[in-house]
C-alpha cells in the first residue's frame, strides 16, 4: 500500500472517530427524558382476588431503582414482618416483593410505593404506584378522606400516618400505645390530604400518627398524634380534619444522682410543677437545703449543707401523680463556687427587667449595695423580685428613650449558699430611641374571647403576646421592625396559655387562627382587622 492511500485511510479513520465522539457528546442536546417508567405486567396481576403466593414480580419497560423505601413504602394493613423489596442496591426491569408474613384470611392488601420507583437515567418517578391483592373473592372498596392540620403551627408535618383501627369487641383505647391499626396510609412529603383506600364497610377509630421510630404505635415522648373525637362508620362521604399535636410529657421521676458536692440533680419528665424533694435520711440539726431549676435540662438541683460523712442519702420525691423513694450514693466532691451571670446584654427594653443569676443559690441579698445611673448620674429607685426556683433576682427600674445606664455592685451584695460573694459587678445598659420602633393595633370582629394574640417569628417562636378578655382594639407598642407572622389561641379555659391535647383524655387542643404575616415598620404604625368565621 502506497503512502497516499495509507494516509487516505487514516484520514477516515480519525474521521470517523472524530464523528462518532461528536454524537456521543451531543452539543445541541436533545429532549430531557422526562416520562415515568411505564409498567408492562405484573406477576399475579394487579387487584388479584383469592391471592395465595407469597411473591410479586411487576414489570416495567426500562430499568428502574428504588430508593427512600423505608419512608416511601406503606402497606395496609401492616406486616409484622416487612416484606422483602428488590432491588435496593441496583437498576433492574423488575421489582419482586418477597412476602415472609401470614397473610390474614379475606383480607384486602394494598402496597403504596409513593415516589420510590424511578427510572434509572433520569430519577422520573413512577408516582403513587399501589399493588393490590385480596385473600378474599373480593376487594374491599371503601375510602376515609380528608387533611391534616397542625394544631398550632401553620403546617403540619410531613410523612404523617393516617390509620383505622377496627371498634370492635377487643378494642380500648390503650390499642394505639400496643398495636398496629388495621388500615394505614402516609401523607408522605408533598401532601396535608389522606386517602385511605379498599377498607371494608364496619366502625373505626379515625388517628393520625407522626410516627418517630417507624413502629406505627404511639409514643408520647417522641410523636405527635391526632384523632377524631368520635368513631365513625363506613361507608361515608364525610371529609375529616386531623389536627396533629404533641401532648404534655406525664410525670416521671427519673434516679437522681450526685453532680458535685452537696449538689444531686433529680431529673424529671413532664411538668415539674407540685414536685417536692425530701429527704428521709437521718440528718443533723442545722442541715439545710436550697432546690433549683437547672437552666439546660429537664432537673431539679438539690443542694445541702453541712457536708455528710454517709454513703447514700434517701430521698421521696412526690407529685401529684406519683410518689417514690430513691436512694443516692454520696462521695466527697468540690462543691460549686459562685459565679454571677446577668441579661441582657447592651440593650434593654422599657419594660424589660435587669436580671441577676447565680450558679449557687442566693441566700441573702444587700440591696443597700446596688446603686443604679443614668446618663445624667440621676440615681434611679428599684425594686428587685427573686424567684427561688430559678434563683435569679429581677431587677425593675422606671427607663426613658435613648437613656443610658450604669448598675455598680458592691462586693458582698449576694451571698451564695455555701458562703460564696460577689466582688464589684459593673453593667452598662442602654435604652433605644422610640423612633426606633413600630406599633400595631389590631381590631377584633366577630372574636369569641378570651383569646391570646401572639406575633411570632416564620418558626413560630413567640416574640410578643397579649392575652385579651374585654371587647376594644388591642395595641402592641414598642415592636422591633420585622415581619411578624400572626397567630391567635382560642383561649377556651381562660388560663392565658395555649393548651395542648390529650389522646386517653379525649381532649382535643385549643383551637388556633392563623392569620397573614404583618409588617412592622420603624416609627410607624398600623391598624389591622382580625376577622374571625361566626363561632
Amino acid at each position: 500500500m502506497n503512502k497516499t492511500l495509507s494516509n487516505f485511510i487514516l484520514s477516515i479513520f480519525i474521521g470517523v472517530i472524530f464523528i462518532n465522539c461528536a454524537n456521543r457528546g451531543n452539543p445541541e442536546g436533545g429532549p430531557k427524558d422526562e416520562d415515568p417508567p411505564v409498567i408492562l405486567s405484573s406477576s399475579p396481576e394487579n387487584y388479584t382476588t383469592n391471592f395465595e403466593g407469597d411473591e410479586i414480580k411487576v414489570y416495567f419497560d426500562e430499568y428502574i431503582k428504588i430508593k427512600d423505601l423505608q419512608k416511601q413504602l406503606i402497606i395496609s394493613p401492616p406486616m409484622k414482618t416487612q416484606p422483602e423489596v428488590t432491588p435496593l442496591g441496583g437498576a433492574s426491569k423488575y421489582i419482586t416483593i418477597k412476602i415472609s408474613d401470614t397473610l390474614l384470611p379475606n383480607t384486602t392488601y394494598a402496597f403504596n410505593f409513593g415516589n420510590s420507583i424511578v427510572d434509572n437515567n433520569e430519577g422520573n418517578p413512577y408516582p403513587y404506584y399501589r399493588y393490590v391483592f385480596s385473600t378474599g373473592d373480593y376487594i374491599d372498596s371503601l375510602t376515609v378522606n380528608g387533611q391534616i392540620v397542625d394544631a398550632l403551627f401553620k403546617k403540619p408535618e410531613t410523612f404523617v400516618n393516617v390509620a383505622l383501627y377496627d371498634v370492635d369487641s377487643t378494642f380500648s383505647d390503650s390499642i394505639v400505645y400496643k398495636e398496629v391499626p388495621k388500615y394505614i396510609t402516609n401523607t408522605l412529603d408533598s401532601a396535608t390530604t389522606f386517602s385511605i383506600e379498599n377498607v371494608k364497610p364496619g366502625k373505626y377509630m379515625l388517628m393520625a400518627l407522626k410516627d418517630g421510630n417507624g413502629d406505627n404505635m404511639f409514643q408520647q415522648k417522641t410523636d405527635q398524634i391526632g384523632f377524631h373525637k368520635n368513631f365513625i362508620e363506613l361507608p361515608t362521604d364525610s371529609l375529616y380534619t386531623l389536627r396533629l399535636f404533641n401532648e404534655e410529657l406525664d410525670f416521671k421521676a427519673s434516679r437522681p444522682r450526685l453532680l458535685t458536692g452537696e449538689k444531686i440533680a433529680f431529673g424529671y419528665e413532664g411538668d415539674y410543677e407540685g414536685m417536692a424533694i425530701n429527704v428521709i435520711s437521718d440528718t443533723p440539726e442545722d442541715f439545710d437545703y436550697r432546690i433549683t431549676k437547672d437552666k439546660e435540662t429537664d432537673s431539679l438541683m438539690y443542694w445541702y449543707k453541712p457536708r455528710l460523712e454517709v454513703d447514700s442519702l434517701v430521698f421521696n420525691v412526690k407529685h401529684p401523680t406519683l410518689e417514690k423513694d430513691f436512694t443516692v450514693r454520696i462521695s466527697e466532691q468540690k462543691r460549686d463556687s459562685l459565679t454571677i451571670s446577668s441579661a441582657p446584654d447592651g440593650s434593654i427594653g422599657l419594660n424589660e427587667p435587669f436580671e441577676i443569676s447565680g450558679s449557687t443559690p442566693f441566700v441573702s441579698f444587700d440591696s443597700s449595695k446596688v446603686f443604679i445611673m443614668d446618663k445624667d448620674s440621676l440615681e434611679v429607685k428599684f425594686t428587685a423580685n427573686f424567684d427561688s426556683i430559678k434563683n435569679t433576682y429581677a431587677f425593675n427600674f422606671d427607663k426613658t428613650e435613648a437613656n443610658k445606664y450604669k448598675i455598680q455592685i458592691l462586693p458582698e451584695a449576694f451571698i451564695g449558699f455555701f458562703d460564696g460573694k460577689n466582688d464589684t459587678l459593673s453593667y452598662s445598659l442602654n435604652t433605644r430611641k422610640s423612633s426606633d420602633f413600630g406599633y400595631v393595633r389590631f381590631r377584633l370582629i366577630n372574636a369569641k374571647l378570651p383569646i391570646i394574640i401572639q406575633l411570632t417569628n416564620s418558626s413560630g417562636e413567640v416574640k410578643l403576646e397579649q392575652a385579651v378578655s374585654q371587647e376594644g382594639d388591642v395595641d402592641f407598642l414598642n415592636i422591633s421592625p420585622g415581619i411578624y407572622s400572626l397567630r391567635v389561641i382560642h383561649d377556651t379555659n381562660g388560663n392565658k396559655k395555649y393548651d395542648t391535647g390529650n389522646y386517653l383524655k379525649k381532649i382535643q387542643p385549643e383551637r388556633v387562627s392563623h392569620f397573614k404575616d404583618i409588617e412592622v415598620r420603624a416609627d410607624w404604625g398600623d391598624q389591622h382587622r382580625l376577622e374571625f368565621n361566626a363561632q
